[in-house]
């Protein structure tokens, strides 16, 4: 059974009714997401295809609102029209879960997913500034507008991104965009090891020079040599100056290349989306996030008991590791490597039985569960929304 709301009140009479029924829903927008997650315990759907257009664009205030089924396609290329962008370039999943369909606008924002251009833009929540929802009750809430404020006691944007609709349908959404810059370059340094080349994507990073994404390639991933990438945007002039001054400051690691900027824009998608792991997709992939000084000794520590391939976004704070499907000692094995070092594991693809045995998301600390739990039951008292979708029993 599929709900398709054609307005925010439908969705509440939807909701409503669930409730009334105890019908739990799962929560669907483009169904490009469909694997991120655990598996929603639900008997129905309720899906926001319905739920499209843009509702504001004022480029000279930088905002931009749509409903949440509005295709994610259409937000870039209104944006491209007048010279501006979604900062935080979200990562298109398709590719690595093999999915159809389009990327919306709500399961972006639902998910909070960012892209390469996190380490300098910030995040996708960093950028939302107002949401409308539907809670469990059945009830329209809005929070937030048109400027960015400072918020006081719980800002109920920010607790929504990345909830994976677990406390309200998403029903619009609001962002702060930026202009699009003249050109992007890229500097590929070669034959590093993974350490050498995080101490180098470090040193870039803490350079005046405003990279906007560095990540490295080991050897296997996309090419037979390891591959360490940097990339600066804005003015050509400034382009060109800011990479010479790069490929001075980086001297020690080797001789960078200014790569082709139509090849550069291909293998940035590439590492944005994961697409060196789509295949063959037996694999789990995982995502996880640390310390940038600590993320190659984790990886040499797993690499010692686990057949991985790996690849590091973020400066190497984000790691994207592809391990064979085996069993729950799989998961098991990653969280203690990870132990010592500190930081996250969210299992990105796996099979449903997998991720219906397993955390998917970082185990919480009892206290920070409960508190969890209350924020569910604040907003969705007889946990109609995709229940259990991050957590099992919440």
């Amino acid at each position: 059974m599929i709900f398709s709301p054609a307005s925010e009140a439908e969705a509440c009479t939807i909701i409503t009714d669930a409730r009334a029924a105890k019908r739990p829903l799962a929560i669907e927008g483009g169904g490009t997401r469909a694997g991120l997650g655990r598996a929603a315990q639900a008997e129905a759907t309720l899906s926001t295809k319905a739920l499209t257009g843009i509702t504001l664009y004022e480029p000279a205030e930088l905002v931009i609102a749509a409903k949440a089924g509005t295709p994610l396609a259409e937000i870039e290329a209104t944006l491209a029209a007048r010279g501006q962008r979604l900062p935080f370039e979200p990562m298109d999943h398709r590719a690595l879960f093999g999915a159809q369909g389009e990327p919306t606008i709500g399961g972006i924002t639902a998910c909070n997913i960012s892209g390469p251009r996190r380490i300098q833009a910030g995040a996708c929540r960093d950028h939302l500034i107002g949401v409308r929802l539907v809670n469990g009750r059945g009830e329209a809430v809005k929070s937030g507008g048109r400027v960015m404020k400072n918020v006081t006691g719980l800002d109920l944007v920010k607790l929504n991104c990345g909830a994976h609709g677990t406390l309200g349908l998403l029903t619009e959404v609001t962002y702060k965009v930026l202009p699009k810059p003249e050109i992007a370059g890229t500097l590929a340094l070669f034959g590093l090891d993974d350490a050498r080349a995080i101490e180098a994507l470090s040193r870039a990073l803490g350079s005046p020079y405003e990279v906007s994404a560095a990540a490295h390639l080991p050897a296997g991933i996309g090419s037979e040599k390891p591959r360490t990438l940097l990339r600066i945007e804005n003015f050509a002039h400034s382009v060109d100056y800011r990479l010479r001054e790069l490929q001075k400051l980086l001297a020690p690691f080797g001789e960078g290349l200014r790569l082709i900027e139509d090849e550069a824009h291909a293998l940035w998608r590439d590492i944005r989306d994961c697409r060196f792991f789509a295949e063959p997709r037996d694999r789990a992939v995982w995502r996880i996030s640390t310390a940038p000084t600590r993320a190659a000794a984790f990886v040499e520590r797993l690499a010692a008991q686990r057949d991985l391939r790996c690849y590091y976004d973020w400066g190497g704070g984000l790691i994207w590791l592809s391990v064979p499907e085996v069993d729950d000692a799989g998961a098991r094995a990653i969280r203690a490597a990870l132990a010592s070092s500190g930081g996250h594991a969210t299992l990105v693809r796996g099979s449903p039985d997998l991720r219906s045995r397993i955390d998917v998301f970082q185990p919480l600390a009892a206290p920070l569960l409960k508190i969890t739990a209350g924020i569910k039951a604040g907003f969705d008292p007889d946990a109609i929304l995709n229940p259990g979708r991050m957590y099992a029993g919440i």
